[in-house]
């Protein structure tokens, strides 16, 4: 993944065919072009997440309608269903380009095919549980398309190229025992940066699906990806910037990796295979609680030294409103970085062991804190949060 050209995998590897540009015009000497992928984060017990995209729309104004002119647009033709699932590790699936008048664009909104008729799971679940494959429920007004904020300037003659990050774990929300899980997109689009971060994770017990590699700054998560078979992951597009580098796997210490540097148009590396992650095994607590509908609930962790880290976090259950995590206790393995040929050290944060805080954010309300207690082997931790 370190050539341009290997960034710019896509699904079939071919670009899509048909685009078609409208509510636009403009000759060659004011308009750009807006190329556009899809890449996704990890997903939390599924084995896919499909979505079927037939168009992606564009617009200069943040508060355009459907109905409005001036909309410009990359279709699928015919729409593409792809598994967010297989978009991880620097995998983006080109969604095509179209040259847009010159300006800045502030909305984009991806249209999605119904479940109906004869595609009754154009957009789908594949359970881990037990390989059944639900249909993905897609917001109300889906017509419209799931809208997102974007800030992209369209220059003459220049290709803007952008990334449309699906957070696949954050965006299916379940609903209750009803057997329904709905789409709540957790999206963002950022430009196609060359540059990220690559490493290893032991391949033998955490290459299986469940652990999670995160890059983050402030306690967010920017970036997040599952190791392939080997072990190996890549976070990638990711900007130039400091950050710091979070493994989370069930009934494992948390591994933390601070200050790690990623300069323009290079990918840094963390450790080779020989020196994989592979930290020891932790017994865990529960924290749990409930929250209105809609609520993303966060947790995170702050290490003694600093930073603040997110360990988990999604939309609390649509029916019950319920949440449930389970978390290690034993400390976590902090490591500052070192540039290769240097190893990483880890050292126990013993002070940080089983602290944790939950942040709960509805929208249209102040986000919630809670610094919780020292959360014990075997026990668990209730939180119920209540807006305004």
């Amino acid at each position: 993944m370190k050539s341009l050209r290997n960034l710019k995998l896509a699904l079939g590897g071919l670009l899509v065919a048909g685009l078609a540009a409208c509510g636009g015009g403009g000759s060659s000497a004011d308009s750009g072009t807006f190329r556009l992928a899809l890449t996704d984060a990890p997903a939390c017990g599924y084995d896919a997440v499909n979505l079927t995209v037939q168009k992606v729309r564009v617009h200069q104004s943040s508060s355009a309608s459907d109905a409005d002119s001036g909309w410009s647009e990359i279709v699928l033709s015919p729409a593409r269903r792809v598994n967010l699932l297989a978009l991880t590790n620097g995998v983006l699936d080109e969604l095509g380009q179209t040259p847009l008048p010159t300006g800045k664009y502030t909305q984009l909104r991806l249209i999605l095919a119904d479940n109906s008729g004869a595609t009754p799971l154009a957009n789908s679940v594949v359970l881990t549980s037990d390989k059944t494959e639900v249909a993905l429920k897609t917001p109300s007004g889906q017509q419209s398309g799931v809208k997102t904020n974007i800030d992209i300037d369209i220059a003459a003659n220049k290709m803007a190229d952008f990334v449309l990050d699906f957070n696949a774990c954050k965006s299916v929300v379940v609903a209750g025992n009803s057997g329904q899980y709905l789409l709540k997109p957790v999206v963002s689009v950022i430009p196609r940066y060359i540059s990220g971060v690559t490493g290893y994770v032991d391949a033998t017990t955490l290459a299986n699906g469940s652990t999670s590699l995160s890059v983050q700054q402030g306690g967010a998560v920017i970036k997040a990806t599952t190791p392939d078979s080997s072990g190996k992951f890549m976070l990638q597009p990711v900007a130039p910037g400091s950050y710091t580098l979070v493994m989370t796997a069930p009934g494992r210490a948390t591994a933390v990796v601070t200050n790690v540097v990623v300069a323009a148009e290079t990918v840094t590396s963390v450790n080779a295979s020989g020196t994989a992650f592979n930290p020891p095994v932790a017994s865990s607590g529960t924290v749990a609680g409930s929250a209105p509908a809609d609520t993303l609930v966060r947790v995170l962790q702050p290490l003694t030294a600093g930073p603040t880290v997110e360990v988990a976090g999604r939309f609390v259950d649509a029916s019950t409103g319920s949440y449930s995590y389970p978390l290690v206790v034993s400390a976590p393995l902090v490591a500052p970085y070192v540039a290769a040929p240097g190893v990483l050290v880890f050292t126990p944060d013993t002070a940080a062991a089983g602290k944790y805080t939950l942040s709960a954010h509805l929208s249209g309300f102040s986000d919630k804190t809670t610094v919780l207690g020292t959360l014990a082997s075997g026990a668990t931790i209730t939180t119920n949060f209540l807006f305004p």
